[in-house]
C-alpha cells in the first residue's frame, strides 16, 4: 500500500542520506522505522502494565507477584492480537 506523508526537509534529507548508506530504498527506511516505533510503544506500553502489577503487590510473596504479572501480561498481549 502506498501512502503520502508530509515530512520536513531536513528529516527528509537525512533519511534520504541514510538509506543511500544502509542499501535501502527511502520507503524501506521508513517502514522499518515505523516498525521499530510501534514495537518500542508496545514493550512501553508492557513495561507500564507490568509496574502497575508490581506496585499493587509489593510486599508480597513473590509466587503471588508472579501470578499478578502473568495475568496482566496474558491480557496485553491477548488485546495486541
Amino acid at each position: 500500500m502506498k501512502t503520502a506523508i508530509s515530512i520536513e526537509d531536513g528529516i527528509l534529507r537525512a533519511a534520504d542520506e541514510t538509506a543511500r548508506r544502509m542499501g535501502l530504498s527511502r520507503s524501506r527506511l521508513f517502514a522499518l522505522a515505523v516498525a521499530d516505533f510501534l514495537q518500542r510503544e508496545r514493550q512501553q506500553h508492557m513495561l507500564l502494565r507490568l509496574n502497575e502489577v508490581y506496585a499493587k503487590h509489593e510486599g508480597l510473596p513473590e509466587k503471588s507477584l508472579l501470578k499478578g504479572i502473568k495475568a496482566k501480561t496474558r491480557r496485553t498481549l491477548k488485546d495486541r492480537w
